[in-house]
Order: structure tokens, then sequence, then C-alpha cells
């Protein structure tokens, strides 16, 4: 069985020439890695899937290790924007001596059009454990609104 590993183009490791790769594949993996910022992270980013049942959208949104405090949703007719303040920290300790200590902070959004506008009054919007879900009920005629997230 093959093990399959997300490709890291700021990874140390050594590429290896493929024919077969996408043009877009060749120009982020050769062309855009910055050799002085070896071992960065890449800058955060929101994975999310959105579903259609029943009337509403559904997204679930994975945005790991930030407040819910963080978190800005706003609905704008069929427009959906999400967006977080996201912090990281590490610190790797030998005995008393502090090694090395990475800080990161940054912006994470994410923007979408629906096919239907959405009914802002009936919105819900949850993040539990690095998961937003938000529930989008279907109207037409929708204005601008901030969302609270319970």
């Amino acid at each position: 069985m093959n093990n399959i590993t997300r490709f890291n183009p700021l990874s140390s490791e050594l590429a290896r020439f493929d024919p077969f790769l996408d043009v877009d594949d060749i120009f982020n993996r050769f062309m855009l890695r910055p050799l002085f910022r070896e071992g960065v992270e890449i800058e955060p980013q929101i994975r999310m899937d959105v579903k259609e049942a029943d009337g509403k959208y559904l997204v679930s949104a994975e945005i790991p290790g930030v407040n819910k405090d963080d978190i800005h949703v706003t609905v704008d007719g069929n427009r959906v924007s999400i967006s977080a303040e996201v912090k990281q920290e590490k610190e790797a300790k030998e005995g008393e001596r502090v090694i090395r200590s990475e800080r990161s902070y940054g912006m994470a959004s994410r923007s979408f059009t629906l096919a239907d506008e959405v009914d802002q009054s009936k919105v819900e919007a949850k993040y539990n454990n690095g998961m937003l879900e938000l529930t989008l009920p279907k109207k037409p005629g929708a204005s601008r609104k901030e969302i609270a997230i319970s």
C-alpha cells in the first residue's frame, strides 16, 4: 500500500523531478520557494466544505487553534465571508535554557458566493474544537449582517 504525503514547498526535503506535474505545481515548487525562510510555516488557511440540503447551506470550516472571539462571519446577500486572527506559538526547551521559540500571527480569510441569498435572521454559527459550523437558510433579498458565534 502506498503512503500519500502532502507536499510542503517549504520543507527541506529534496525535490524529485516529475514530468507529469501540473505547470502550477512546478511553478509553486521551484519558483515560489523562499530560500531564506526554511522551516517557517505556510500562512494559515481555512479549509472548508459547503453542502446544500433541505433549503439551506451547511458550511464546515476547519480553523484550528483560534479563539471563537477572533472569528468573524459576515453575510451579504449570497456572499459569505469568514475571517480569523490566527496566533501560533511554539517553544522548545532544553532544561532551563530556551533553544528555539517560534511565533506567527496573521489573518486567514475565505469568501465565497452561494447560488441563493441567505436569510440572515435564521443563520446559526457554532465553533467547537477547531471546527466552525454554519447553517445558512436560503432566502432572497438579504442584507449584510455580522453573525454571533456561540
